[in-house]
């Protein structure tokens, strides 16, 4: 892609799944990647995975003052940010009924407020360097009603409503767009799913499976590029046609 060389580039939940290989990816384009997750023995498995990576830091999006925190070693590291891609996530497979409180605040915590975190840290920083790129994780979920997941829907429709508002706001300097996976094969899907229900979702989906973290990392490193100058405000689904006809939901 064009214009991602010696980018710098944060991503968070970076140590395992989609952001996993979206560093690689970037770091492909020989941009400057440092990682940020909360699971410290997962922060050193992708610093020995990956040595090219410029940085890995442990820290919990969902507390502002880790987040800030991060960011303070982030400009030590870095010096300035132009490419966030705000991935760190969580979910738990449950019903609404049996949903607690501590649960809920959990995902929304995760999922909302630490992409609102994160992506208000970055776009002050990307505002004084002169422009960026915010490329918020969504979800299909966020787009169509699933059963046993509503509170990780509703953290997602936020996402992409958040996505709109910054776009707006940040503009011209900042672009801002979410990226909405369908079913993707990541660690946290394999948690949740036994094979016999992956096989069933691949039988929904029109191409007839997963996707995998690479193909997500691509788009994100194509949204990132000067190759998508006039892409803004945006939400871009990649799900192998599972929305066309609305197919998970049966």
């Amino acid at each position: 892609m064009r214009g991602l060389k010696d980018k710098r580039v944060l991503i968070t939940g970076g140590a395992s799944g989609i952001g996993a290989a979206t560093a690689a990816r970037f770091l492909e384009e020989r941009s400057r990647v440092v990682v940020l997750d909360r699971d410290e023995s997962g922060c050193k498995r992708i610093n020995q995975e990956l040595p090219e990576l410029a940085g890995v830091i442990p820290a919990d999006v969902s507390d502002p003052g880790q987040v800030t925190r991060a960011f303070d070693q982030l400009d030590q590291l870095l010096g300035g940010l132009d490419v966030l891609i705000n991935n760190a996530g969580i979910s738990i497979r449950h019903a609404f009924l049996e949903i607690t409180p501590e649960e809920w605040r959990q995902v929304i915590d995760t999922n909302l407020h630490g992409v609102f975190y994160v992506a208000q840290g970055a776009a002050r920083r990307m505002i004084a360097g002169g422009g960026g790129v915010i490329l918020n994780m969504g979800s299909t979920n966020a787009l169509m009603g699933y059963p046993f997941y509503a509170d990780y829907n509703a953290s997602k429709a936020g996402v992409v409503e958040l996505t709109r508002s910054l776009a707006l706001e940040l503009a011209p300097s900042v672009r801002v767009i979410a990226v909405c996976p369908g079913y993707i094969m990541t660690p946290m899907q394999e948690a949740e799913y036994t094979p016999e229900m992956i096989e069933e979702v691949n039988r929904k989906i029109p191409l007839g499976r997963h996707g995998w973290p690479e193909e997500v990392a691509a788009l994100f490193a194509f949204l990132a590029s000067d190759e998508a100058p006039f892409i803004t405000g945006q939400t871009f689904v990649i799900d192998g046609g599972e929305l066309a006809g609305g197919l998970a939901s049966c």
